[in-house]
């Protein structure tokens, strides 16, 4: 089995926020591989990783980053696979806005699909979405977890109905 996402980070610290996009692609069985690369310490290993990806059967990266956030922007440079990026609220970050902004605010042709702060399963979900575009079998397994989300969300809605307040007339 070869994957077809690659979910990367600048370090393993980060490995709690970024394994959630893990746990999406595992639950949408999508093969996917996870690897620490740094835009700055590696900054030739991050080079040959996105010149190769695509020859590697990779059709999405996942990037996560904390703090200057480079290593989004740096594969979007390098490969022409669609880039998502994930901003980390690091030890050494400004509430993580630095790494927001070093993620969303990329030049023009540079393009990074950002998701919120801390935000992997978004950006796991998002992976899949662009690879439901054309696959069908995947396309059916994201359809499913929308309906999954629908549902909870009225099974909510049910429970609030048994939320007693003197003054709540639902």
């Amino acid at each position: 089995m070869k994957p077809l996402v690659s979910i990367i980070m600048g370090s393993t610290s980060d490995l709690p926020i970024m394994e959630k996009a893990a746990k999406i692609l595992n639950e949408f069985k999508i093969p996917f591989e996870i690897n620490a690369l740094s835009a700055h310490r590696t900054p030739q290993q991050a080079m040959d990783f996105s010149r190769g990806a695509y020859d590697r059967g990779i059709r999405v990266i996942i990037a996560g980053a904390g703090g200057a956030a480079h290593l989004p922007g740096v594969m979007a440079a390098l490969t022409p696979l669609p880039i998502i990026g994930v901003p980390i609220k690091a030890s050494i970050s400004i509430d993580g806005w630095d790494s927001i902004l070093s993620i969303l605010q990329m030049p023009p042709g540079i393009p990074v699909a950002t998701v919120g702060l801390d935000g992997a399963q978004n950006a796991g979900i998002l992976a899949a979405q662009i690879l439901a575009t054309g696959n069908k079998e995947i396309l059916e397994t994201v359809k499913a977890f929308k309906v999954g989300l629908e549902k909870k969300i009225v099974k909510a809605n049910e429970e609030l109905s048994d939320v007693k307040f003197e003054y709540k007339v639902n």
